[in-house]
């Protein structure tokens, strides 16, 4: 028999070391390190010179900053040798926007100074892996003067601004793209800026980014005494940035795409009927990351903030961050993001502070919108009349081998343009209508000859990168999504089930691929072990829950089996996700509990 265990309460946990402020604030010691940095700088530009292999832990934890991670690949550890030190490198691409120079030189770099693949995320940037310490530099100045940035894409400040990455060229969706990029701009550091063109650029400021004049207009209000830092150099976020990493996505009303409800905060623009921006809808507080057996650490949604004219969005935005700045838990790391700001205050707390001291303004109820659905613009698309996109499935966002190589003949021969999905997928755009069979005849080589058939467990399917590189990995995800997918396809089909699943995995519970919003998900909680989540619904509107704690892989299809005989027999009709929520949680456990 299985043995079913729902997620139980650690009984204590460890006290993270701390430090008081001269105002009795206390804060973790890495705080009191970031205000120590010089804006991100040391010791950082120090390591950068010196022969190690390696960052020290100081060096590494301002390196995300700048957009690396260092890892250590795990199968390569040997007895009485070091170990095998490599960094990923994660770009700045606001809304999924890869211009075809750019991914042409990420393509080079990849090979030459990497491990031949790149990997786009569910941030929609794409990923380096392999690169050593000695050739950081090189690959990030490339990537500098290629027109990208790695500025930003990790570490305790705003990350990637999503949007849909779609090309439409209505009104709609040219609004949310441009917002998204005004928005990334607006929540760039300034001082980080300067010292991240320093490092890698040799500080050269033609690079430097140049908001356009909203952006600059509204960077004025930044010296304003309701969102003011107190800090000249980063008037925004002040020499220790935030209490922990913060992320924004911007869509139209009805796309979902961006998975809205899990950001801290989640902005839908509205145009008018003559296709003017009119203003948004705010949502705040969302997030994924949690902690096994510590029930002090969650997924959340956002919550429903209001409505905003246009002229004050920025306003808006710029003043939440304040918030999260002012009043985000910066003594315990776990609990940092803003959604347990809001869990522990509340959002009318988090209301009347943003109107009595930082906003100061109206903010309207909600505007409506219409069902949201979850969309991915796989396949061939009208961009407008003269051009197309296509939209490609990458299984766990992976591009490497014949397929990479041939995506970059395709780009640089067509001088195409990228945008990466949040799904994963990559979009090739600007396909002039003259050019599309040929491309069409060129991508069936590797795979793409029938882009209307696309298996639909995969379609949506997710996982993080996990073993043997990412440090926070339990077990396996990505490598063993394709494995994991066919055994769940020929279960479905057994069972004479015509429905889909949204499903995603993940190594740990840290939530990379968004695994709670999914119908079904794997989270790693030991070697081959997974806690089992359902109830998530197609549309990316609810918050999942946990049946199993522990459950093993090779236990998936006697697991799954039941719950999916009831659902064909009691709803089906209904999403699996829906069905779950349907019942009561008992009776899912029960079913779990019987099997033999």
């Amino acid at each position: 028999m299985i043995k079913v265990e729902k997620v139980k309460k650690k009984k204590e946990i460890p006290k993270q070391e701390t430090v008081c402020l001269a105002n009795g604030l206390e804060v973790s010691k890495f705080e009191k390190f970031k205000e120590g940095s010089e804006f991100l700088k040391e010791p950082l530009a120090t390591e950068l010179k010196n022969e190690s292999d390696h960052f020290s832990n100081d060096a590494v934890q301002l390196l995300k900053f700048h957009g690396s991670y260092q890892q250590d690949n795990r199968e390569n550890r040997k007895s009485g040798k070091g170990k095998d030190w490599q960094m990923m490198l994660r770009l700045r691409s606001p809304g999924g926007e890869i211009p075809g120079k750019l991914f042409l030189s990420l393509d080079e770099l990849s090979d030459k100074l990497g491990n031949g693949t790149l990997r786009a995320t569910t941030r929609q940037a794409f990923q380096m892996h392999g690169i050593r310490k000695d050739n950081l530099k090189e690959v990030i100045q490339t990537i500098v003067s290629a027109m990208g940035s790695t500025l930003a894409a990790c570490g305790d400040i705003n990350r990637n601004v999503m949007a849909p990455a779609a090309p439409f060229e209505n009104p709609e969706y040219k609004t949310a793209r441009s917002l998204a990029i005004k928005v990334a701009d607006l929540l760039t550091p300034v001082a980080g800026q300067g010292t991240f063109l320093e490092l890698w650029a040799d500080g050269d400021l033609e690079y430097k980014i140049k908001p356009d004049k909203d952006i600059q207009e509204n960077r004025k209000l930044q010296f304003n005494e309701h969102v003011f830092s107190g800090i000249k150099k980063e008037p925004l976020y002040g020499s220790t940035y935030l209490p922990r990493k913060f992320k924004c996505a911007v869509t139209v009303p009805g796309d979902n795409s961006v998975d809205l409800l899990t950001n801290d905060i989640g902005i839908v623009a509205f145009t008018s009927k003559e296709g003017e921006f009119e203003g948004c809808n705010f949502y705040i507080g969302g997030g994924m990351g949690r902690t096994h057996n510590n029930e002090e650490t969650f997924a959340r949604i956002a919550d429903p903030l209001g409505y905003v004219e246009k002229d004050d969005t920025y306003e808006l935005i710029q003043s939440i961050v304040a918030i999260q700045r002012d009043y985000g838990d910066r003594k315990s790391r776990k609990n940092s993001r803003m959604k347990y700001l809001l869990h522990r205050k509340g959002i009318k707390w988090f209301k009347r502070i943003l109107l009595e001291k930082y906003f100061k303004k109206e903010i309207k109820s909600l505007r409506k919108e219409p069902k949201s659905k979850l969309i991915d613009y796989l396949g061939w698309h009208k961009q407008n009349d003269d051009y197309q996109f296509v939209g490609l499935p990458l299984l766990s966002g992976r591009l490497y081998g014949e397929k990479k190589s041939l995506i970059r003949d395709i780009v640089k021969k067509y001088n195409l343009d990228l945008r990466l999905t949040p799904n994963q997928d990559i979009l090739l755009c600007n396909i002039s209508n003259k050019h599309k069979p040929n491309i069409k005849k060129a991508l069936s080589k590797i795979g793409y000859e029938n882009l209307n058939e696309i298996n639909e467990i995969q379609r949506h399917a997710l996982a993080c990168p996990a073993l043997p590189l990412c440090g926070l990995a339990m077990t396996e995800a990505e490598r063993i999504l394709p494995s994991v997918l066919t055994r769940i396809d020929n279960l479905l089909k057994s069972l004479n089930i015509k429905k889909s699943i949204l499903f995603r995995m993940t190594g740990c519970p840290n939530g990379c691929t968004r695994p709670y919003m999914a119908e079904l998900a794997l989270v790693g909680s030991g070697q081959n072990k997974y806690q089992l989540w359902l109830g998530g619904s197609k549309n990316l509107q609810r918050l999942a829950k946990p049946y199993l704690q522990r459950m093993e892989l090779d236990d998936l299809e006697k697991t799954l089996k039941p719950l999916l005989i009831n659902w064909k027999e009691f709803d089906s009709e209904s999403d699996f996700g829906d069905f779950i929520k349907d019942q009561d949680e008992n009776y899912i456990l029960n079913l779990l509990n019987d099997i033999k």
